[in-house]
């Protein structure tokens, strides 16, 4: 249901849109002055990212001054995010019990299975959505990754290629559908790390 306020969001011309702010941003990291260079520490700009220290004045007008810095914010906080992951999870929804599975995406929608029949039997693909926050660092360190089924078996094991993805053949003898099924319709995607 739509409320007042909501109608009142969506038409307000003031109101910036997800489209305008993530234009604004990329202007402003993209953005090149003169003589630029880092004008905050690293210890200061984690410490703004985990809370524990929030920015003076002085320092977020520093920071809006200079696009490298404003980067090197981003990179922490991209870096900050793939440490911080360790798994997504998702579920084989209603309507695609009744059809031949071809893929499955996680809660967070950074990771896709993609189930591909083929004359030896099915094939899964794990896909890392391009966009995911944790993907620079994730392709960089190039972990090994496992998705399970509800039931805790092993569905895919790998580490992705350049494209981002990892193939394996399929290891259960009942179609991906009536597999997951019978261990209450989810699965989640892990790295192994350490």
């Amino acid at each position: 249901m739509t409320t007042q306020d909501d109608m009142t969001t969506q038409s307000d011309p003031t109101t910036p849109s997800a489209l305008e702010r993530k234009l604004r941003a990329q202007l402003l990291l993209g953005a090149r002055v003169d003589n630029d260079r880092l004008v905050l520490a690293d210890d200061v700009l984690t410490a703004a990212l985990d809370g524990g220290a929030g920015l003076s004045a002085s320092e977020r007008a520093a920071l809006a001054g200079s696009p490298l810095t404003m980067r090197r914010l981003r990179q922490l906080f991209v870096e900050r995010a793939a440490r911080a992951w360790q798994a997504s999870s998702g579920m084989l929804r209603a309507a695609a019990t009744d059809c031949v599975l071809e893929q499955l995406v996680t809660d967070d929608n950074c990771w896709g299975l993609h189930f591909v029949p083929g004359r030896a039997g099915w094939h899964v693909i794990l896909k890392l959505a391009a966009d995911a926050p944790f993907a620079p660092a994730l392709m960089r360190e190039q972990p090994m990754l496992r998705v399970r089924d509800g039931g805790g078996a092993v569905m895919l094991q790998g580490r992705l290629d350049t494209d981002g993805e990892c193939e394996n053949p399929w290891p259960f003898d009942s179609a991906p559908a009536a597999h997951l099924q019978l261990f209450g319709a989810s699965f989640v995607v892990e790295a192994l790390r350490g």
